[in-house]
């Protein structure tokens, strides 16, 4: 069976990434699209060797060192497209392509914070929130622009938030967490449904704690699997249907990590 082999992953710089060895990870996974995010690294110096075969589509931002999303593409995109509307996104935090039959787009939503915090909790937790708002009507109209062209509509990315308890290995401790708190599942909740998104990688393992994509570099959260899956493929129910495999490429050990994130790779069957 022919498959179109898609991945996401937050690469927590692309230089660091290259140097613990993601070249090789890109080259041994074959993959056909990949989602990028955390880039972080000025357009001029992104190491455009590291993605042979490929095409970069890359929103670097306008924060130095932080943010910028990127879509890697074996097949030249027909239209690219940066940002959603929210502050004009010059954070860089959304990219959006155009493939044959496929709208495909990088997302790296905020971290955000915790409303009873201090005042640098509360104001990352309202840019998150604002964040949350404008996104939802963007996805919407994303979904219906993508079906009127006759394209299925995936985003993957880093969206900070674990959707249930099967999401976070330690979620009794974590209900007033960022990335946990009630208002943001519910907002992952509401973007989901048979008709519209659907979670890839939870309708593969609909039962399964994770598997997860995040581990904290500090301690023994690796070691112990103590992780958060805030990593998603959300597409579009034709596209979903055809997921025949998909998961976390988890690293074999602490010292062969790529970044603090791993991996989501979903084979697709081909159209």
């Amino acid at each position: 069976m022919s498959v179109l082999r898609i991945a996401t992953v937050n690469v927590n710089g692309i230089r660091a990434a290259v140097r613990r060895g993601f070249d090789a990870w890109l080259a041994q996974r074959d993959c056909d699209i990949v989602a990028l995010q955390e880039v972080r690294c000025p357009t001029a110096l992104v190491p455009y060797e590291a993605f042979e075969g490929y095409h970069l589509s890359y929103h670097e931002g306008n924060l130095p060192g932080r943010n910028g999303v990127a879509l890697l593409t074996r097949q030249a995109p027909l239209a690219v497209r940066e940002g959603f509307g929210y502050a004009k996104d010059a954070e860089g935090r959304y990219l959006e392509v155009d493939l044959p039959g496929l709208r495909v787009a990088s997302l790296y939503l905020p971290k955000g914070g915790v409303p009873d915090g201090d005042v640098s909790e509360l104001t990352r937790y309202k840019r998150k929130m604002r964040f949350l708002r404008s996104f939802r009507p963007y996805l919407t109209r994303a979904r219906r622009a993508a079906q009127a062209q006759g394209m299925e509509f995936l985003v993957m990315g880093d969206f900070n938030i674990a959707h249930t308890r099967h999401d976070l290995r330690n979620w009794r401790s974590n209900q007033r967490s960022e990335g946990f708190l009630p208002e943001e599942r519910e907002w992952f909740g509401s973007i989901l449904g048979p008709r519209t998104l659907v979670d890839v990688v939870r309708r593969l393992h609909p039962e399964a704690d994770g598997p997860y994509s995040w581990w904290s570099w500090r301690g023994q959260a690796f070691v112990k699997d103590t992780g958060w899956r805030i990593d998603y493929h959300l597409a579009t129910p034709g596209l979903a249907a055809r997921a025949v495999a998909g998961g976390t490429d988890r690293d074999a050990d602490y010292d062969s990590r790529l970044s603090d994130h791993a991996p989501v790779v979903v084979d697709y069957a081909a159209s």
